[in-house]
């Protein structure tokens, strides 16, 4: 089993990211996966989830609006489209798959994760 994220880097208020999560070794379509971030000092937190078949998401109240989780099953590749990005999104993102839906704080499997840094 494999998940690798890429897509984090350095960026302005403002801008926009596109975050990448490639996964290889398992069913993909039958796992919901998640992006959770985790700054210094501070708890991992869900940023938003999404349903094997890519039906259902949700969100972090704090990024309802700017950020876009999707997937493509053919690829077995998960995204999430960041907008209008604030140095409060400062975090390490981490991807994850899980078979039950919430179940984000106990995963089947998980990536390394990849720095966004939002600073002017």
């Amino acid at each position: 089993v494999k998940i690798v994220e890429s897509g984090g880097g350095l960026v302005q208020p403002g801008e926009s990211l596109r975050l990448s999560c490639a996964a290889s070794g398992f069913t993909f379509s039958n796992y919901a996966m998640s992006w959770c971030r985790q700054a210094p000092g501070k708890e991992r937190e869900l940023v938003a989830q999404i349903t094997g078949g890519g039906g259902l998401a949700n969100y972090a109240d704090s990024v309802k609006g700017r950020f876009t989780i999707s997937r493509d099953n053919a690829e077995k590749t998960v995204f999430l489209q960041m907008n209008n990005l604030k140095p409060e999104d400062t975090a390490v993102y981490m991807c994850s798959a899980h078979v039950a839906w919430n179940a984000w704080r106990s995963p089947n499997y998980w990536g390394q994760g990849t720095q966004v840094t939002v600073s002017s």
